[in-house]
């Protein structure tokens, strides 16, 4: 699985006021990334962050140039904060297989999605399989694999 150079942080979504500032949709949850001065990558070309507030929660940005609503926001794979113990981006566990204990192919990873408790990994078999400790026993990057222990897999 090659890894891309960047990695979205968020997506142009409405204008908010008339100067061209918009909100972000689906922002990371690193709130730095949207500092005034920061940079971004949309459309595959940098753009910097030239003013910054908060609407209902969200960030609220005006780039140094215009840039269509529901482009990418993007930031280089390297700008990236390293994880802890146990931790991962969601774009390291998509497109790893799945494997129970024993074997049993569950499917591979094609979202994780935010939880009430927990995240939620989901699978292209239709599984959807809890991130806890009990559930999901290993990732391993390199192998491109993470094993699900027995049990969380109910027959159909």
């Amino acid at each position: 699985m090659n890894a891309p150079d960047t990695v979205a942080v968020g997506r142009v979504g409405k204008s908010h006021g008339l100067d061209g500032s918009f909100v972000v949709e689906e922002a990371s949850e690193t709130p730095e990334r949207f500092e005034v001065g920061a940079e971004l990558i949309v459309a595959g070309e940098p753009a910097k962050i030239v003013s910054r507030r908060q609407a209902r929660g969200r960030p609220v940005i005006r780039l140094d140039r215009r840039v269509p609503r529901g482009a990418t926001l993007e930031v280089p794979r390297a700008a990236l904060e390293p994880t802890g113990d146990d931790e991962y981006y969601v774009f390291q566990l998509i497109g790893l297989k799945a494997e129970e204990e024993g074997g049993a192919e569950l499917g591979i990873v094609t979202d994780v999605l935010p939880g009430v408790a927990n995240d939620v990994l989901q699978l292209d078999s239709g599984l959807s399989l809890p991130m806890v400790g009990d559930c999901v026993r290993s990732v391993d990057l390199v192998e491109e694999r993470i094993l699900i222990a027995p049990g969380f897999v109910m027959p159909s």
